[in-house]
């Protein structure tokens, strides 16, 4: 599946993600990591990233689907903008 990933994580916990992130996808820039990956990776990823991530401070966003063309949405930790209050 083809994935994009964003994360917000706390200053002491960036450089963990950043370092965990380039090892499963393509680093675009910041917080910003694509690329394909196989679910068992992207568990895999998650399950490494649960050991540091707060999921009360912290957050990431994974849009995947089976090209760049469709896409879902999730949210793992803390969802930073309540889409709800938007018309």
């Amino acid at each position: 599946m083809y994935v994009i990933l964003v994360y917000d994580f706390g200053e002491r916990r960036v450089g963990k993600m950043l370092k965990l992130c380039r090892r499963y996808l393509n680093w675009i820039q910041n917080s910003v990591f694509e690329g394909e990956i196989s679910e068992v990776r992207l568990k895999e990823l998650l399950m490494q990233c649960d050991a540091f991530m707060k999921k009360e401070e912290d957050s990431i966003i994974i849009f995947s689907g089976s090209s760049q063309n469709a896409m879902d949405k999730v949210i793992v930790g803390k969802e930073c903008v309540d889409l709800d209050l938007f018309l």
